[in-house]
């Protein structure tokens, strides 16, 4: 099957597009941000927002103001790319900058980062995200033979909770299961293959985390709280930034849970020219909102539209996973996986429809000319530029039925649009160095989808779920699962 749009686009023939003013404004002073946020958060929800403004201007480029907007963003004035051939212009180092624009129009007090400014907040012009992209990246060639086995580890006690539950409860949540699996893998990657539980986290470093994390992302998200009115929602979330000193004891716990377990990592980094203290703060952003966070939407997502493709999906990916690990002698190893094409595409097309991070952002270097399929657009030196990859990536000019979860579409000649896969910060085909901005973990992100797959295959034959939209992400209820007549294992 083609995956190909009848309407396919050669980038390189759009010289000539028309120059157009970009449409759209940004209302009166202060109250013109109030009012897109309401729009955004309760009147339209975000989908809606961005296809009814897109609708209203005739363009996939145009100005509105993004939450969260007046008291925690200096400006909530941005440019909009929706498109999948203007969305690129965000991964261009020499033409946006990407300095303390990872949450958006604002940033985070460091108080969170133990007063350091993390690696993903800094542009890929200072110096020091040289050597701490590199020292991420040195982290990923290192642990590269310990990615199976340890996942293999940890899925296999997500599974064992996961039957438990569906035992005792005839149902079970995933995102909670998922969680203790992500943050367990994660933790014993960095830290020398120490369970969390020996330490003095326990049970609690998923928790711990969320916590953290949330008085950062609570600008950004709805909680849905059906008995609280939406003004007061907003003006708990929306309107201030909450303090680090709510959160001081958890991420203290986390902190020095990885001072003291993850000590060849940290002496790696000292090796690097990173202070000790320093290295440690940024190792936990990287595992806890780089690595646990990433998981936490995308796991649920997986299995989510994975479950959407019904039984026939689940026997054609269960019959390629056991087949191929019988080839290879019965082991789950990189070379058997690689071979796995439709699986590999299922992973693909999940990063497609929904992926993780959804938004990126980057501020105009210089005066810019970007291109959308039928204009060009001047963007002048400054200007906040966004891009809602969600729209990108659901191009209905460079995918065939966009909106619908086609398993195969990267398969045979469906991997040339791998290049409009864009939820690593960079085109799938792209790599990520120490002089960009690409996810460093890339490639580990799309092994462990895989790696899932085939877990859970390789237990499983078919499954469904009811899921619904919580914060950032979904959430998952196993409702059956079928094993196999004989074990697979």
């Amino acid at each position: 099957m083609s995956s190909f749009s009848t309407s396919s686009v050669d980038e390189s023939s759009n010289s000539k597009l028309p120059v157009r003013e970009i449409p759209g404004d940004y209302g009166s002073p202060f109250f013109g941000a109030i009012k897109d946020r309401y729009d955004y958060y309760y009147n339209l929800g975000q989908d809606e927002f961005f296809r009814m403004k897109s609708q209203k201007y005739n363009s996939t480029v145009f100005r509105t103001n993004m939450p969260p907007g007046p008291f925690i963003s200096k400006d909530s004035k941005v440019i909009v790319l929706l498109d999948a051939i203007s969305f690129p212009l965000l991964f261009d180092n020499s033409k946006v900058e990407k300095k303390n624009v990872l949450d958006g129009t604002f940033m985070p007090s460091t108080d969170f980062f133990g007063g350091y400014r993390p690696c993903a907040f800094l542009d890929s012009s200072e110096p020091k995200h040289a050597t701490l992209k590199g020292f991420y990246l040195s982290l990923i060639s290192k642990f590269h033979s310990q990615f199976i086995p340890l996942f293999k580890n940890s899925v296999s006690a997500m599974f064992q909770s996961l039957e438990n539950e569906m035992s005792k409860n005839g149902k079970a949540s995933f995102n909670n299961i998922s969680d203790a699996m992500s943050f367990d893998f994660v933790f014993r990657l960095l830290c020398d293959n120490t369970s969390p539980h020996d330490t003095n986290l326990g049970s609690n470093g998923p928790k711990s985390f969320d916590l953290w994390m949330l008085p950062q992302l609570a600008p950004l998200v709805t909680l849905g709280l059906k008995f609280v009115p939406n003004f007061l929602e907003d003006l708990m979330l929306h309107t201030f930034q909450l303090p680090f000193f709510l959160v001081r004891s958890y991420y203290q716990k986390l902190y020095d849970a990885f001072s003291e377990h993850a000590e060849s990592t940290l002496n790696e980094a000292e090796k690097s020219g990173i202070k000790r203290d320093e290295a440690c703060h940024n190792l936990v952003f990287l595992a806890g909102f780089n690595a646990y966070g990433g998981m936490k939407v995308l796991f649920p997502a997986l299995i989510k539209w994975v479950a959407s493709g019904g039984k026939s999906l689940h026997t054609q990916l269960a019959n390629e996973i056991r087949t191929t690990i019988k080839e290879e002698g019965g082991l789950v190893t990189l070379s058997a996986v690689n071979k796995m094409c439709l699986t590999k595409s299922t992973v693909y097309e999940v990063l497609r429809i929904e992926p993780p991070i959804p938004f990126q952002y980057g501020k105009a270097k210089e005066e810019i000319m970007v291109q959308s399929h039928d204009s060009t657009f001047l963007i002048k030196k400054g200007e906040m530029i966004f891009g809602y990859q969600t729209f990108a990536t659901k191009d209905p000019k460079i995918f065939d039925k966009p909106e619908e979860f086609v398993p195969e579409r990267f398969m045979g000649d469906g991997e040339k649009l791998l290049r409009y896969v864009y939820w690593s910060n960079a085109r799938e085909t792209d790599d990520p160095t120490v002089d960009n901005k690409q996810c460093v973990g890339r490639d580990l992100v799309v092994l462990l989808c895989r790696l899932l797959l085939v877990e859970f295959f390789m237990r499983y034959d078919t499954f469904t779920v009811e899921s619904s939209k919580f914060l950032a992400g979904s959430s998952v209820t196993f409702k059956t699962v079928e094993k196999p007549k004989s074990d697979m294992n």
